[in-house]
């Protein structure tokens, strides 16, 4: 053994071939941690020591190759000074150069993920052999930066600019097919023949049938492009990029920059310049909110994994109630591997719910995602149903019927009667109590809420509500069901509207005051989505339907009557009225005509303008600020309560339900996170000054406890 670590290994194999091996213990991945880079700074310079080596393979012991740095360590350091985070940054890329400058050729075997410093760790060797199953990529973008490890120096060198530039600013995962058409890797094999094909690669370079040496040389030197090249490269590429970002993510530039600034430079010199560039992302709040938001994300992963040993295996669903919404989890679940019966009492309700299973599953065939013979297969697996004949094998009910209580009491209590003792019925109710609902039900432990949110294929997010009789295993078996269709489940506590719902209705309400003070509906749109929305409110009222919104007003209103209760005239109210119930009807705030792909445009209706006066109230001229306030001062507050409430255990869930379920923008981390960002005491004192607006604008008692304190929701 050459060296051996607890992460790392290196051992002699044949004729002065060498294996450096990642497997780091007590993780079921590798990853780049202060450990793993201590030991690869320790291996390289073994193999440097040791004359008798002729050539290296790097290998993993692990499913995955490396997945990446380790942000949660990491993290920690982006709070150093700019100078001392440099150096560290540099510190670790000497590593990577030690690694590629070694005087003997070097071959990464990569069988699995090799994302992030992963990758930059292939990218120092001379060559990549690829198993076929494998995937490479730096999505570092992804967190609010770019690739620290040499990521956008290597790259361009080994793939060209065009490339490295689509690879780093779109932070995606590549297939092998991808990688070896590039030039990102020299050879992709199936996964078996993975070990021989590295090792035959260096055998060829030892015997000096491959020039290793030639290969390696253009990752030390300047790009290749001459200066009019480059302009042409960098400059379509800078506004392309900054198009597709946004101006609230500003890493895929930055990166495209970066580039730039070290395209006349060879390699260590460049290096500096991508670690200058780097440090300036980690300390923005971008960062902070996006890895903020990956963090979140794990924590969410880590709390659903804990229901896996209650959860009962779900073989068949049923959906009860068809139409846009059942033909959608009809869809999900029968994509994902689940069977599903799709009942409904109306021909036309089954006749829906197949057709937007059969149009979303098209859908993926046109864009090569699914063969049409697994089209056929999903299709298959939806089993449309006008009575109960086969529900006493299901395991699982999800029940999607009209947003009515004694609707849905009379579907549930009969559903109950038709299927087994054990089986779990859960309610996509949006609104409802869950508790109110199970009254209906002779055994209301195996009833929970599971609610989709619209249009169910896209939102990742599924709220699973625990009522005051639910059991531990209806709620696991309802979140391992979720998490087999390919969403994210949050486990929330019982209460008009849950969590998201709950959180959306006051910033609806801060609408209502913007536009009874006479302000431009069109005008708040615009300002709400530079804000980060992904839909302004009127916008987003369409979409929604102003009879859902009108409806879940009074629900809200009901449930929380000392700050959601109002019998003013709202504009919703005036719509309603008007019969404009948004994209349902073609008419709401704006009016909608079908586009090229038959997808609904909003077009400005003066019609709209009409129908509002009456609601105007007084003409009160607010400054942009105070739009954003009216709307984000209640939408935050009612989370902070959410929280306080225990609706959610922890800041990480309640931010990341909003960002799944609303769109909250995910470059401010959540509604908790953006309090964290203007300082607890600051944003207790931004409320007060909307006081006057009513209890909606009050801070909690705990919130202003806080505010004195000092304390935070994060860190």
């Amino acid at each position: 053994m050459i060296y051996e670590g607890k992460a790392i290994t290196v051992k002699a194999l044949e004729s002065g071939i060498v294996e450096l091996n990642f497997d780091l213990k007590g993780e079921s991945v590798n990853k780049f941690n202060r450990l793993t880079l201590d030991e690869l700074r320790q291996a390289v310079d073994a193999i440097k020591a040791d004359a008798s080596v002729k050539g290296v393979i790097v290998t993993s012991g692990k499913d995955v190759f490396i997945v990446g740095a380790d942000i949660t360590e990491f993290v920690a350091n982006f709070k150093l000074p700019d100078e001392e985070l440099v150096a560290g940054n540099l510190e670790a890329n000497r590593i990577f150069s030690d690694f590629e400058d070694l005087e003997v050729p070097t071959v990464a075997a990569i069988n699995g993920i090799a994302l992030g410093g992963g990758f930059e760790m292939c990218l120092a060797a001379d060559y990549r052999v690829m198993s076929a199953t494998a995937k490479v990529g730096l999505p570092e973008v992804k967190l609010g930066i770019y690739p620290g490890f040499g990521g956008t120096v290597r790259l361009p060198r080994v793939i060209g600019v065009d490339n490295a530039v689509e690879w780093i600013a779109s932070g995606k995962e590549n297939r092998a097919e991808d990688a070896l058409k590039t030039g990102a890797v020299d050879a992709v094999v199936a996964p078996e023949l993975l070990r021989d094909a590295a090792l035959d690669l260096v055998r060829r370079a030892v015997a000096g049938e491959l020039d290793y040496k030639a290969k390696r040389q253009f990752k030390l030197e300047k790009l290749k492009l001459n200066a009019i090249e480059q302009m042409m490269a960098f400059e379509t590429a800078k506004g392309f990029v900054a198009g597709q970002a946004g101006p609230n993510y500003p890493a895929p530039v930055e990166a495209i920059k970066t580039i730039q600034k070290a395209a006349n430079f060879g390699r260590d010199k460049a290096l500096e310049v991508e670690a200058a560039g780097f440090v300036k992302l980690a300390k923005t709040s971008v960062a902070e909110s996006l890895i903020g938001l990956f963090l979140n994300d794990q924590e969410l992963k880590k709390k659903a994994r804990q229901y896996d040993r209650q959860a009962r295996e779900v073989k068949l669903a049923a959906v009860l109630g068809a139409g846009i919404m059942g033909g959608g989890i009809a869809y999900q679940s029968a994509l994902k591997g689940t069977p599903i019966l799709m009942k409904d009492i109306r021909e036309e309700g089954i006749q829906m719910g197949l057709d937007e299973a059969s149009k979303l599953l098209g859908k993926r065939v046109e864009k090569g995602r699914l063969t049409p013979a697994k089209m056929a297969e999903a299709l298959n697996a939806i089993r449309p149903t006008m009575s109960y004949g086969d529900f006493g094998n299901v395991d699982i009910v999800v029940e999607a019927v009209v947003e009515n209580p004694k609707v849905k009491h009379a579907v549930l209590a009969e559903v109950e009667g038709a299927v087994k003792e054990d089986a779990i019925i859960a309610s996509n109710t949006s609104t409802i109590s869950i508790s109110l609902l199970a009254q209906a039900l002779k055994r209301p432990e195996n009833f929970c809420g599971m609610h989709f949110f619209n249009p169910v294929h896209m939102m990742p997010l599924v709220e699973v509500i625990r009522g005051e009789k639910t059991s531990e295993t209806a709620i696991a078996t309802t979140v391992a069901y979720a998490k087999k269709m390919g969403k994210n489940p949050i486990v929330v506590n019982d209460c008009p509207g849950f969590l998201v719902n709950r959180v959306l209705f006051p910033y609806f309400g801060g609408f209502a005051r913007v536009i009874a003070n006479g302000v431009d509906f069109v005008r708040t749109d615009k300002l709400m989505e530079k804000f980060g929305w992904p839909m302004g409110p009127a916008y987003l009222m369409d979409v929604v339907g102003m009879d859902t919104g009108h409806h879940g007003r009074d629900v809200m209103a009901e449930g929380f009557p000392d700050r959601m209760k109002d019998d003013t005239r709202t504009a919703v109210d005036a719509m309603y009225e008007a019969n404009r119930l948004g994209q349902k009807n073609g008419k709401g705030f704006y009016a909608y005509e079908m586009d090229k792909k038959g997808k609904p445009k909003k077009v400005v209706d003066p019609e709209a303008y009409e129908v509002l006066k009456p609601i105007v109230r007084e003409q009160r001229e607010l400054t942009d600020e105070d739009i954003v306030n009216y709307m984000m001062i209640p939408l935050c507050l009612e989370t902070v309560r959410c929280l306080e409430d225990g609706i959610v255990e922890t800041p990480a869930e309640a931010d990341m339900g909003l960002i799944y379920g609303i769109g909250f923008p995910p470059f401010r981390g959540g509604a908790l996170r953006y309090i964290d960002s203007i300082g607890v005491a600051e944003f207790v004192a931004l409320a007060d000054k909307y006081a006057d607006l009513g209890p909606l604008y009050h801070p909690t008692a705990k919130l202003r406890e806080m505010a004195a304190k000092g304390q935070r929701f994060y860190g």
